[in-house]
């Protein structure tokens, strides 16, 4: 961050400048870090996938195996570590009849 604060700080995820979040969205160090290090852009952008990957998977988010696998996924979406990014087959996209 620059000598003021109104600046807007670099994203580590896009390495650009963008808005901070409003707040940490856990009270935990997960929470601190992507507050400290994720613009709201990215943050958004993770919120997407999270509900694609929540739908696709059809994940119960009160689940502790759920909230473990979204958390890994979430780790790897926006600071690129841990394991892969689950894969979602979109080849039927558009093509299911309820």
């Amino acid at each position: 961050m620059g000598l003021f604060s109104s600046e807007k700080f670099k994203c580590l995820r896009c390495d650009r400048g963008g808005e901070q979040l409003k707040f940490a969205p856990f009270p935990n160090e997960i929470g601190a870090r992507i507050y400290n290090e994720i613009c709201q852009l990215c943050w958004k952008e993770w919120l997407q996938k999270q509900n694609q990957l929540i739908n696709h998977f059809g994940l119960d988010v009160s689940d502790p195996e759920a909230q473990e696998f979204l958390f890994d996924q979430l780790k790897f979406y926006l600071f690129n570590e841990g394991k892969n990014l689950a894969e979602i087959d979109t080849s039927k996209e558009g093509t299911i009849r309820w």
